[in-house]
């Protein structure tokens, strides 16, 4: 208990001695938002990494899904790792930055009003944000402190409050520079952390052969292969089309996430884009892949302590059941682990909810004489508001962790995934398009929360049909809509096209004055 109390200790005083550093890096909007537009390859790319994989990974869906699927749910993280991170970053990063950057966007709604010229769809789309930005925060907390349970016995409550004041600070006293900073120490906890329980709960049960071995013996009890043996071990699982809508929503949602995306504005240079990517795309495998692999083997610690009364699976205290027979220490290292992951990813979703309510929101709609002082109260004043709100959510979650995140990702990524991806490459795209998007993925998110409008038995499933969805309705729509005008699509688009050694589109200039 004491080693744990002092890793606690440590990882807690060097977060906001981080935040204290970054203070003179958050003088002004631009730099408390996204660091300047600065930030180094390596920072990004574990900030990226950071955010996207947290408690709710390692605790709500690799618990959940590797007892479902067994060892096939591997392929979500390597979708994770090749869909979510590496061709995110080829599709999305030098583009987002020359674009972003050309508009002066600092967040998504900022981007989508500049980018159709709509200062209405800015609005609908921070509102968009902040709401379902709520459920997804809420689920960090949720993942977390269940393990937090298990390793000291601190009542849940007192987990979720904790970790949201600290989170809190350290975001407040330094902006984007403080959680990419601390991204990047948390990220190589997480990558130390991951590796070091996979390999001790392979050797708990003799090694990887022999736990595969054992693995197989457990017959399906999933109604596509019911009574079937070795279907925990099969190349496919025991649901092949499930396990494809999870690897849809956890992967291509990224592309859509305000949170996510944001990351690819600060990006400095080229050679950030390139070094980047590569980085993004091997913590993901490590990470992600890991995470699932290890939930793989879910079946073999099934005990009374992972079920319910009613006999019903409880899946947040399957991974944290695995992790409760690994020696004090390996258990410490597992708090630091998802600690690291859910405190970055919390950072992230906080700073990008204040931001964007405070810019698209307050700024010249509601207070229409906002200087850079002001806004940056406002901004750190919602930082407080948004905390606040998840934690009260946090404290009555749903019955397990992937409600909310498919909820929120479901909602998020339905609604501005097409508009997003669609805006950066082509000029057919109209607002009516746009609007569409919007109006279809809320839908289909929240109809299917209700039991009575139900039309998608799992929320996964939902969340990836209202992705799916707004890649087809923005094109089709846009074929029969008012197309936008020539001289605002020409104005936006030009930004590509602008030389220096080559088009900006094919690469980033290291020197931030030549437009000025």
């Amino acid at each position: 208990m004491l080693v744990k109390i002092l890793l606690l200790v440590l990882f807690f005083a060097i977060m906001v001695g981080v935040g204290l550093y970054s203070r003179r890096h958050a003088t002004n909007v631009n730099d408390f938002v996204l660091g300047g537009r600065k930030v180094g390859p390596w920072l990004t790319a574990f900030a990226y990494g950071t955010s996207y994989f947290s408690a709710v990974v390692f605790v709500g869906y690799a618990g959940q899904f590797g007892y479902k699927y067994g060892m096939s749910s591997t392929w979500i993280g390597l979708g994770n790792a090749f869909i979510g991170s590496l061709l995110a970053w080829v599709l999305l990063g030098r583009r987002t930055r020359i674009m972003t950057k050309f508009l002066d966007a600092k967040t998504m709604p900022d981007f989508f009003g500049k980018r159709y010229h709509s200062k209405a769809m800015r609005i609908t789309a921070a509102v968009i944000s902040f709401v379902f930005l709520i459920p997804y925060t809420s689920s960090v907390y949720n993942g977390l402190s269940r393990l937090f349970g298990m390793a000291f016995n601190i009542p849940y409550s007192v987990c979720v409050i904790v970790m949201a004041a600290l989170t809190c600070l350290y975001v407040i006293l330094g902006g984007y520079m403080a959680t990419a900073i601390n991204d990047f120490i948390q990220g190589i906890i997480m990558l130390v952390g991951i590796s070091a329980v996979i390999l001790a709960i392979l050797s708990q049960n003799g090694g990887l052969n022999a736990a595969v071995m054992e693995l197989a013996k457990i017959p399906s009890d999933v109604p596509v292969t019911m009574g079937q043996q070795g279907a925990f071990t099969a190349f496919f699982g025991t649901d092949p089309l499930n396990l494809l809508g999870v690897v849809i929503l956890t992967s291509l949602g990224t592309w859509g996430l305000p949170q996510m995306v944001q990351k690819f504005y600060a990006i400095r240079d080229e050679k950030a884009v390139h070094t980047g990517t590569v980085i993004s795309t091997v913590f993901a495998i490590v990470i992600a892949g890991g995470c699932y692999f290890l939930g793989g083997f879910a079946r073999l610690y099934d005990t009374a302590a992972i079920h319910n009364a009613d006999g019903s699976v409880a899946y947040d205290s399957i991974i944290p059941s695995m992790l409760s027979t690994l020696p004090d220490v390996l258990i410490g290292v597992v708090i630091m682990l998802v600690l690291s992951a859910s405190m970055s990813t919390l950072a992230s979703l906080v700073l990008t909810s204040s931001s964007t309510l405070t810019i698209d929101l307050i700024k010249g709609n509601i207070v229409k004489d906002m200087n850079e002082k002001k806004e940056l109260f406002i901004m750190r004043a919602f930082l407080v508001v948004f905390i606040i709100l998840s934690v009260v959510i946090a404290l009555k979650p749903p019955t397990f962790i992937a409600q909310l995140m498919g909820i929120s990702w479901g909602a998020l990524a339905g609604a501005f995934l097409a508009p997003f991806l669609y805006g950066l490459y082509f000029k057919g795209v109209t607002r009516a398009s746009v609007w569409t998007c919007f109006v279809s993925a809320i839908l289909i998110t929240v109809l299917n929360m209700f039991p009575a409008t139900k039309f998608i038995k799992s929320p996964i499933n939902a969340g990836a049909a209202a992705m799916i969805a707004g890649l087809i309705i923005v094109p089709v729509v846009s074929l029969f809509t008012p197309k936008m005008d020539d001289g605002e699509i020409r104005f936006v688009f030009d930004c590509y096209e602008e030389e220096h050694m080559v088009k900006q589109k094919y690469a980033l200039t290291e020197d931030e004055n030549v437009r000025e």
